[in-house]
């Protein structure tokens, strides 16, 4: 079995930069698991508006801001912020925007009404990560998405950027979470999604108005494996999973999961390689 050694996690929460919830500890402590196994990583998340700058020691890298991303006809700058987690020796990249993320929360406000764009930020935040990865002239083997932010990652991995250099072999793993959203995306996000490389038929599958469960789709489409993140998840999601023909991971307990996980990277990256 072929090993892949380099590890891309796209994430939604990180502690400490966010409270802690199953999503921001595996966020936290799974890349720092993978890494200890030897492999190289990288860690994205979104500057959600929650986050301390100052006590969390957040500062922009000049270098690989100053891009702008065009979402419905509108240019919205990308700003990069990093930070180191010293006692994993391992730096997370922030993936910021005044409009998106600057003095707002995850996928819902204050008093728990989920914001209207964030079908928008969705799409700011897969293409503004995968930017910064060509910009970093780095080549990941196995990219794990982890939350519906994310979900968008595959489609635009295996369309839009499969010519890039850092993704032309890059195998996408998306883990499925219990962290649906209730409101759904409008009957325009199809439309604000497209990119060069994306064609209509790619997208032929997804309903609209677009729900979590259709997101969820889409990003199992565009994976080479699917995992059960939490214990308890959308079962039309992970059925969907199981029917794809695809190497799917079944929930594992926290104790088990990082070997679990490090066992399945090499699993999708071996099965992928000898189609």
């Amino acid at each position: 079995m072929t090993k892949a050694n380099k590890v891309l996690f796209i994430t939604q929460e990180i502690t400490p930069y966010v409270s802690d919830s199953e999503m921001a500890l595996t966020g936290r402590h799974l890349p720092q698991a993978i890494q200890e196994k030897g492999r190289e990583i990288r860690t994205f998340m979104p500057k959600w508006g929650n986050i301390n700058e100052r006590r969390n020691q957040l500062h922009e890298v000049i270098r690989l801001s100053g891009m702008n991303l065009i979402i419905d006809d509108t240019d919205h700058p990308l700003i990069i912020k990093v930070a180191s987690i010293q006692s994993a020796r391992m730096q997370v990249y922030f993936i910021d925007n005044d409009d998106y993320f600057q003095n707002r929360l995850q996928a819902a406000d204050e008093n728990g009404t989920e914001y209207e764009d964030n079908d928008s930020r969705a799409i700011f935040y897969a293409r503004g990560v995968l930017e910064t990865v060509k910009k970093l002239r780095w080549c990941p083997e196995i990219i794990h998405c982890h939350g519906w932010i994310t979900a968008l990652a595959p489609l635009y991995i295996k369309k839009a950027y499969k010519d890039e250099p850092s993704f032309r072999s890059s195998k996408v793993v998306f883990s499925v979470y219990e962290d649906d959203f209730k409101q759904t995306f409008d009957e325009e996000f199809a439309n604000r999604l497209m990119l060069k490389g994306i064609e209509n038929k790619d997208i032929a599958n997804l309903k609209t108005p677009v729900s979590y469960v259709d997101l969820c789709k889409i990003a199992i489409d565009y994976s080479d494996g699917v995992i059960q993140q939490s214990e308890h998840v959308n079962e039309e999601v992970m059925e969907y999973a199981r029917l794809s023909g695809k190497p799917v991971l079944n929930y594992q307990s926290p104790e088990t999961f990082a070997d679990a996980c490090d066992e399945f990277y090499d699993i999708v990256w071996d099965t992928t390689q000898q189609e």
